[in-house]
């Protein structure tokens, strides 16, 4: 996979992830809302920065769908607190994928954009995993 592909990839890893953060914004207890919402924020500011880099990639940034599937049901604060887990260990997948094709300074925003996904899913789970982002290692 080149580059351009691979942004896009995450760019729609982002829109989704942005989508799924508003059904764990709705759900959450309140002692972990701030937490939800900061990763709102952060992601939208990801899916963002992506889409600038599509365009320097020379792609056209696609658009968010006007809604995503949820991998689950997610009716309570439980619920979305595994939500929160899965999104965060999904895009930790994509984003090792922009790692291995990506040069410079997107393969360096995309590392980063990786380790933020694993810390937070790490404490969205409660515990980590080995490699995360890498099935293939896990």
């Amino acid at each position: 996979m080149t580059a351009l592909p691979a942004a896009q990839a995450a760019l729609a890893a982002e829109h989704a992830t942005v989508y799924g953060y508003g059904v764990v914004g709705g759900r959450v207890e309140a002692d972990r809302a701030t937490e939800a919402r900061e990763a709102y924020d952060a992601h939208r500011a990801r899916r963002d920065a992506l889409s600038r880099a599509v365009q320097e990639l020379g792609g056209r940034p696609e658009a968010a769908a006007a809604a995503y599937a949820l991998p689950f049901p997610v009716t309570d604060g439980a619920g979305a607190v595994r939500l929160a887990a899965e999104l965060e260990s999904r895009i930790a997948a994509v984003y090792a994928d922009l790692v291995r094709s990506a040069t410079g300074s997107l393969r360096g925003e995309a590392a980063a954009a990786l380790r933020e996904a694993a810390v937070r899913a790490a404490r969205w789970r409660g515990g980590s995993v080995a490699f995360p982002g890498l099935a293939e290692r896990a």
